[in-house]
């Protein structure tokens, strides 16, 4: 990764605006005990004794930006970054700590799997600056944990709690619905699990079948039988209006916080501002070009190794596609959504003529609200956001 222009240096463009220049980090960590059947990251099992080479390789790739770069926001994600013993983490935190220092009051968040942390990595953690852990708990339904070939147990989950809750102020779970074999009455039992530990945080993801994973091949071969579109439905509508009751406001399609908890870092991604990314297929939005780093980890070793850069594919997008890129995003955001004023600025483009005919049809078809200066999902168009969306761009 080569970053010719530092802040300050860039023609014309103020470096305090967030879709100019990032403010925000993303670190990957591929290393698994295990890799789930519906997982499509750049994650895999087996190879933990590379790890210390991996964080040579990431150090290596992280002085290539010049100079540290100020963020408000940091994110390690993976695979499992707790898959790490303590000696590594603290390494790593060091070193992201180095080249993205954070501003104050920023936001710094770590994924966890509940079976892999453990006090001395939650210490750690604390040391290094994180203050906000991400648990993928995804179901407390032992069936269904196995049917996505996750590899903790239900009960991992709370004992896992009781490092996170003293440690950290900001804390949220993963959760899926729509596994194979799971019904509305199951998913009912998950959420009422995981309200009853307290989260301020909650993202409920609809399971996607992603091409070339293994559950994808299982489902292609019969194997397993996907759950229904109406239960589905149902599953992610009572989401909304349980989630909604207990106070956790509904900001992105898949995203329920309680007010100062939503994740500051996603909330970059919606806005469609720019990014720093480093790691194994790591992806990354700087000066309008979105890239992304090779995903064999053997070549990612090498190639940074050699160069210090390990890109791979690399796209520029046109004024146009961009800003239709920027509409999806934003409109993601239920509680936000879009602004025309703050998409023009953002973009050039006016939001309606990016929409064209389809903004009233649906606007009238009752799926979008509109105020005039805001467009919004309705309940009802959240049930068919990525049909509204592919027809709005």
């Amino acid at each position: 990764m080569k970053i010719e222009n530092k802040p300050g240096n860039i023609p014309g463009l103020e470096t305090t605006v967030p879709w100019v220049w990032p403010r925000a980090a993303y670190v990957h960590i591929p290393f698994c005990a295990h890799k789930c059947g519906y997982c499509d990251f750049a994650s895999l099992a087996g190879s933990d004794h590379l790890a210390d080479r991996y964080l040579d390789a990431l150090e290596r790739e992280m002085e290539a930006l010049g100079q540290p770069q100020e963020v408000d926001t940091i994110f390690i994600g993976g695979g499992t970054p707790t898959r790490l013993d303590p000696g590594q983490l603290r390494r790593l935190l060091q070193a992201v700590r180095h080249w993205f220092p954070l501003t104050v009051g920023g936001e710094w968040t770590v994924e966890a799997n509940p079976g892999t942390l453990d006090e001395a990595k939650a210490d750690v953690l604390v040391e290094g600056g994180v203050n906000r852990v991400s648990l993928g708990a995804q179901s407390f339904q032992p069936d269904l944990l196995k049917a996505l070939e996750r590899n903790h147990s239900p009960e991992e989950v709370p004992r896992a709690l009781e490092l996170i809750r003293p440690r950290f102020p900001y804390w949220s779970f993963d959760l899926i619905f729509g596994v194979p074999g799971s019904t509305p009455s199951l998913w009912h039992d998950d959420l009422e699990i995981a309200l009853a530990l307290g989260p301020s945080h909650l993202s409920c993801y609809g399971l996607v079948y992603e091409k070339g994973t293994a559950l994808w091949k299982q489902e292609r071969a019969g194997l397993v039988q996907p759950v229904d579109e109406e239960s589905e439905r149902t599953m992610y509508e009572h989401t909304i209006d349980r989630l909604t009751a207990e106070g956790l406001a509904m900001y992105e399609i898949s995203n329920f916080a309680r007010a100062g908890h939503e994740s500051r870092h996603n909330l970059v991604y919606w806005a469609n501002d720019a990014y720093f990314g480093v790691g194994l297929g790591a992806a990354r939005y700087l000066r309008g070009v979105r890239s992304s780093n090779t995903r064999d980890l053997p070549f990612y070793l090498k190639k940074i190794a050699e160069t210090g850069d390990a890109t791979g594919p690399t796209e520029t997008l046109d004024p146009a596609a961009r800003a239709r890129e920027t509409a999806v995003l934003m409109l993601r955001r239920t509680k936000i959504g879009l602004d025309r004023n703050d998409f023009k600025l953002r973009t050039g483009f006016a939001f309606d003529e990016i929409a064209g005919e389809a903004l009233p049809r649906h606007r009238e078809g009752g799926l979008l609200e509109d105020n005039g200066t805001r467009v919004r999902f309705t309940r009802a168009g959240l049930f068919l956001a990525d049909t509204v969306l592919s027809d709005l761009v």
